[in-house]
């Protein structure tokens, strides 16, 4: 089972990293786990990502694999393998950042990068029971990360502690500023339909964390679930649709591109109705409550014999995607369920708000170890 697709010796001797290899290293290709970039020429210079964690001292050791060009949430590969959920055997890993997620669950790595266009860092992370970030949109630099034009993506980190997600977020940003204090601060809990063993373990750390709680519905969830897979959809095609040609993606991922070739402008001006009226709903409510909180998944993770049916894939990424395409900071938290296996708790913050996003991640975990 394939975490790694090629060790690395870059950097100092400082924390060890792993990146998806989406997110070019110079000397190496980016191949995005797909056979039809096998041939892919090495990339000429490092992202800016890449050269922030060796500004920051980070020890790079390994490019980590991924559901073949980032289209996909369950994680599976059949060409370069699929990483193994460390933690939940059996359980698929998450996509598209498996690999990443995966590597900080085995304790390869002190922590990793992935991106997450549509929560490719936030369902992997849940899934292997790990901490993931989405920051902001614009907030990492994504230069020299693959797909070169998106309006959804962003790099985001995964570590097994919240601190040390922290630090991780601090290499890849270095204008993270001092985490600010979270006394007084209201939680809206969004309301949503989930499996209700994940319902309960989310409510119980919730309720026990000692933040002040409210009832807070986006009724516009669903909509914005349906336009952000319409922009993911028109932008995946436009970056790797022409792959297709060469006979040699994927099946499932073969598939997904032609339907996505579908998608008209009609309806990617009907989705981006849907952002702004969706980003002024989340605001609203980020006004109300400076931290929203729901479940990261509706369910638990599939299993992979389960997930090569692309359909038990469907609506993993209900409670993700629509912060992709409002563009506001959104992190797993991961907790277990009654039946012992994963479930994530997800927290959003204004656009910007990064450092607060972090400051109550870390209160709430401090105060449930205690």
């Amino acid at each position: 089972m394939t975490i790694v697709v090629e060790k690395l010796a870059l950097g100092s001797t400082g924390r060890t990293v792993m990146v998806k290899d989406t997110i070019d290293i110079a000397g190496h290709p980016t191949r995005a786990s797909s056979r039809a970039l096998d041939d892919a020429p090495d990339a000429e210079c490092h992202a800016e990502v890449v050269q922030a964690l060796l500004n920051a001292g980070c020890r790079i050791t390994a490019k980590t694999g991924l559901h073949e060009l980032a289209f996909g949430t369950t994680g599976l590969n059949a060409w370069t393998g699929t990483a193994e959920n460390p933690r939940y055997p059996g359980r698929i890993p998450g996509g598209s950042s498996s690999g990443s997620a995966a590597a900080v669950a085995a304790g390869l790595c002190d922590f990793s990068l992935g991106t997450d266009t549509g929560g490719s860092v936030r369902v992997p992370a849940a899934c292997c029971g790990v901490f993931g970030l989405k920051p902001s949109f614009g907030r990492i630099s994504r230069a020299g990360v693959m797909p070169a034009e998106t309006s959804l993506d962003c790099v985001g980190p995964f570590a097994a502690s919240i601190h040390l997600l922290i630090e991780a977020m601090s290499a890849i940003d270095p204008s993270l500023k001092a985490l600010p204090s979270v006394e007084g601060i209201r939680i809206g809990v969004v309301p949503v339909e989930a499996n209700p063993e994940v319902l309960a373990a989310v409510d119980t750390a919730l309720g026990a964390s000692g933040f002040a709680l409210e009832s807070l519905p986006l009724p516009g969830m669903q909509a914005a679930y349906d336009a952000g897979l319409a922009i993911i959809n028109r932008e995946t095609w436009n970056a790797c649709g022409h792959l297709v040609e060469t006979g040699r993606v994927g099946a499932d991922v073969a598939a997904r591109l032609l339907a996505a070739r579908n998608t008209t402008d009609a309806d990617l001006a009907a989705a981006e109705r849907c952002r702004a009226a969706f980003t002024a709903e989340v605001d609203a409510a980020l006004a109300r409550c400076p931290i929203l909180a729901l479940p990261t998944m509706p369910d638990y993770p599939a299993l992979v014999a389960d997930a090569f049916d692309t359909r038990a894939a469907v609506g993993m990424t209900a409670f993700v995607r629509p912060f992709n395409l409002t563009g506001h900071p959104a992190l797993s938290i991961p907790f277990e369920g009654a039946s012992k296996l994963p479930v994530g708790l997800q927290l959003v913050a204004a656009k910007g708000a990064d450092e607060l996003l972090l400051a109550v991640a870390r209160e709430l975990v401090q105060r449930l170890e205690q």
